[in-house]
């Protein structure tokens, strides 16, 4: 529980910068306006809009917002505070079997462009898999960057998991290959992989990502099969883009948004959900191995909203 709170507290001030970009103008419109008008919803939306919670998803919840204020017959505006919290939180589900593949034998694909954390993402899930008592191995099907194989080889040593690794330049579905039949020797749980992150030439990443597929299909085809995308907090909308682009070269079960602390572009991740329809399953705000967590779009919005959940001063 203490580490909970402890993330809590890192999620509350790692969200700092969104929460001035967001909360403290809609605090002012609440305290600044004496009706519920048209020029009260316009000021909410373009403050949400500006905080990377984007155009679409923004008109959602200003449009939950007015029924739930028609319901309930809402007149003051500092009365609609905990309503909008509620609209957003709304944009933000994740289905009870969001992580199914920890009570599998899975193959976990870790996908996205270069730069935005994916291979420590790789570091970081492995070594809290292995801290549940889970087998895990790794799989450095990044090929195209020599460091991306080291990096991944350190994060194996300070995780305590196998890793299976060719040279640079290897074929990245052959390391797959001979990671399936080494998580099937050794009979791991889980088999967490890296892969390259060139988006600048899709034709290759999407023939890529079907070879790997294909090698998947045939060697493990009873496998639970989670593909989870890497994306960087601190893009905001771009990284909307992003995951639109690699949808279209795989099937997209889950979203990892890293970078989360220190950006004030923290709404994307209400964006991404809303917009995709794909959950935001973990969030990281450090570089610390707990520092990448489970998703909680209740405990997020609490925490850009810095609202005080009492249960948790207990």
């Amino acid at each position: 529980m203490s580490e909970k709170k402890g993330f809590f507290k890192r999620l509350v001030s790692g969200l700092s910068k969104t929460r001035e970009n967001i909360v403290s103008g809609i605090d002012s419109i609440f305290s600044g306006f004496s009706s519920i008008d048209d020029d009260f919803y316009e000021e909410i939306e373009e403050i949400l809009i500006m905080g990377d919670i984007g155009v679409s998803t923004t008109t959602k919840i200003i449009e939950n917002l007015k029924e739930k204020v028609k319901e309930n017959k809402i007149k003051e505006p500092a009365a609609c505070k905990q309503f909008l919290i509620d609209s957003i939180k709304e944009q933000m589900t994740i289905k009870e079997n969001a992580y199914e593949f920890e009570n599998q034998k899975s193959i976990v694909l870790l996908i996205g462009v270069n730069g935005v954390g994916k291979t420590t993402s790789v570091g970081k899930l492995a070594g809290q898999l292995k801290g549940q008592g889970k087998k895990v191995i790794m799989a450095a099907a990044d090929t195209f960057r020599a460091a991306a194989i080291e990096q991944l080889t350190e994060w194996s040593n300070r995780a305590g998991v196998d890793i299976i690794a060719q040279h640079e330049g290897a074929d990245p579905a052959a390391v797959i290959f001979d990671a399936i039949q080494a998580s099937k020797s050794r009979k791991a749980d889980v088999l967490l992989c890296d892969t390259a992150g060139r988006l600048h030439n899709k034709k290759n990443l999407m023939e890529e990502l079907k070879k790997i597929d294909r090698v998947i299909d045939r060697e493990y085809p009873d496998v639970y099969r989670e593909n989870l995308i890497v994306l960087d907090g601190t893009t905001g909308q771009n990284a909307l883009v992003q995951a639109k682009q690699f949808m279209e070269c795989a099937d997209i079960t889950g979203i990892i948004l890293t970078k989360l602390d220190g950006t004030a572009k923290g709404g994307i991740a209400i964006a991404i959900q809303s917009e995709l329809g794909i959950p935001v399953k973990y969030i990281g705000v450090g570089e610390k191995i707990e520092d990448l967590q489970k998703f909680n779009a209740d405990e997020f919005v609490d925490a850009l909203f810095n609202v005080e959940n009492n249960n948790e001063e207990e």
